[in-house]
């Protein structure tokens, strides 16, 4: 009697939990073809009015369209996007609170030693934005002509040839970190809250070059205040093609791709990451995003869920690669 009714007791759960692993497949069924039925929110890691406000805020008023939902940006700003970060990781996964990621998330993953949430594991990528350079510039009455003389001259009198960028720990910190990884140099690197004081710090010669995201500084290109000695990806920009690659430039081995994306908490359901990345996808593809991105030096390119995750991972073995080379401090 005892058996039988244990066995009884035993069938009895099993049939719960399968009728609960049901009924919770049926309500995120439910969830996944009414989504969206309310606003979504987009939050970006970094104040208005730079480049990642500029593109979410594209992207965001396409996906508003495309959707049927106002897709609202909500700025956090904050060192390494952290503040942003441990919002959306602790939202629920259903798709209503999203992350604008970017190559800050993966130097993040790499200089802080404590971190609110793991990068990889507590976020599902769901599409890439776009891709961008960072850029090696001086000011327009510079000694310096090009990327070697600099190197030159700052083996000769390190003291003197500095290099600036903004916020120790961003992505632009560390591409200069790796131009000295790769040249051998010995240059003090001078971080700057803001890029308005970056660029002041070059124009009035407290640095010899700086290193910052191509972004803010066109304006500055296109005026003729500063000069671009090289660009930092693969590739030559299109909105330079005169300006080459710091890698053509003699650092051999140099190669920084900046990059923004779209993720959402884990486990959020699939079919919503899918709609979510057919959508950003066909924003990208619109002409007037292409050449509003353009204008700003991003190329704008999507891609798979999958494809974003593997850009942010193989950062991230990047990034912690060279703050062990260079025996950085982490944070």
């Amino acid at each position: 009697m005892t058996t039988t009714m244990a066995k009884s007791a035993a069938w009895c759960a099993r049939w719960l939990v399968c009728v609960g692993l049901l009924g919770a497949a049926s309500v995120l069924h439910a969830q996944s073809n009414n989504y969206p039925n309310k606003p979504i929110r987009l939050v970006v890691g970094y104040a208005p009015g730079g480049v990642a406000d500029i593109t979410a805020r594209m992207v965001a008023q396409k996906l508003s369209d495309a959707l049927g939902q106002q897709v609202v940006v909500d700025n956090k700003p904050s060192a390494g996007g952290i503040v942003a970060g441990e919002t959306v990781a602790k939202a629920d996964a259903d798709g209503y609170t999203l992350l604008h990621m970017n190559y800050g998330n993966a130097v993040s993953a790499a200089m802080f030693n404590k971190m609110p949430y793991d990068i990889k594991r507590d976020f599902q990528p769901i599409s890439a934005m776009g891709f961008f350079d960072v850029v090696m510039l001086v000011d327009k009455s510079s000694d310096i002509q090009s990327v070697q003389d600099f190197i030159t001259k700052a083996r000769a009198n390190p003291e003197k040839y500095n290099i600036g960028t903004v916020s120790l720990g961003s992505g632009q910190h560390m591409s200069a970190v790796l131009f000295k990884s790769l040249t051998g140099l010995n240059a003090t690197i001078v971080p700057y809250r803001t890029t308005p004081s970056l660029m002041l710090a070059l124009k009035s010669k407290d640095i010899a070059v700086a290193f910052e995201i191509i972004s803010p500084a066109m304006p500055l290109i296109r005026g003729g205040e500063i000069k671009a000695m090289a660009v930092s990806s693969g590739s030559r920009f299109r909105g330079l093609p005169e300006v080459p690659t710091l890698a053509e430039s003699g650092v051999k081995g140099y190669n920084v791709t900046a990059w923004n994306g779209v993720a959402a908490p884990a486990k959020t359901p699939r079919p919503i990451i899918e709609r979510l990345n057919k959508e950003i996808n066909a924003a990208l593809a619109l002409p007037d995003v292409r050449s509003k991105f353009q204008d700003v030096g991003i190329d704008a390119r999507g891609g798979t869920p999958e494809e974003l995750r593997d850009i942010l991972s193989t950062e991230i073995d990047k990034w912690n690669n060279l703050v062990t080379t260079m025996k950085l401090e982490r944070q």
